[in-house]
């Protein structure tokens, strides 16, 4: 098969995915989410290990990213989530990549991601129905230490760099641990009594 050809079917097979991810989030996609609101649980499988269960970081602050190699403008923001990521994970933060790209694609996206010390994972390893239909990449959420939603990244075109990231996670990183677990709690009892 001539080079070109092969080139071709591998895009071919990359927008079917994205195609087929598209309508299997479907059903997610009804399901609004909302800043302010209770973030929905997501876990993934690693691409180099392990689980990433958002249940589980409560108490951090999660970007969590949805992205693709062949993405222009999702290669162009990671470098920014990296330095971002490095200066701030000693303050509670966790920051996840997602690649919407299929098995077929491990290769591509473990290359890509030596460069990055956050984990990634496959959007065929995850559970992630509850932010709705990914109909463009990049895109990132952010939620605070509380499981909050803080951050839609529907509702913003651009990507991220160091001062979009600054602007938005770094006050969510200053809220302290202790009080961001009691106030959930808190919350949680004053909304069940109402």
């Amino acid at each position: 098969m001539p080079i070109g050809m092969e080139t071709m079917l591998r895009a071919l097979r990359s927008i079917l995915l994205s195609c087929a991810l598209l309508l299997l989030d479907i059903a997610g996609a009804s399901a609004q989410i909302e800043v302010g609101t209770p973030a929905p649980p997501f876990r993934a499988e690693l691409i180099g290990g392990g689980t990433f269960d958002s249940a589980s970081q409560r108490g951090k602050v999660i970007v969590l990213n949805f992205w693709a190699t062949w993405c222009k403008p999702c290669r162009e923001e990671m470098p920014a989530l990296e330095a971002y990521y490095r200066a701030h994970r000693a303050k509670g933060l966790e920051v996840i990549a997602i690649s919407i790209e299929g098995p077929e694609d491990l290769g591509k996206v473990k290359n890509v991601m030596k460069s990055f010390s956050f984990p990634a994972a496959l959007a065929s390893g995850a559970q992630t129905q509850g932010y709705g239909r990914l109909w463009r990449i990049p895109i990132t959420f952010v939620i605070d230490r509380r499981g909050v939603l803080r951050f839609d990244g529907f509702k913003f075109a651009k990507t991220l760099d160091s001062r979009t990231l600054e602007k938005i996670v770094t006050p969510l990183l200053r809220e302290p641990r202790a009080t961001a677990e009691v106030d959930l709690g808190a919350k949680t009892r004053s909304g069940a009594q109402g």
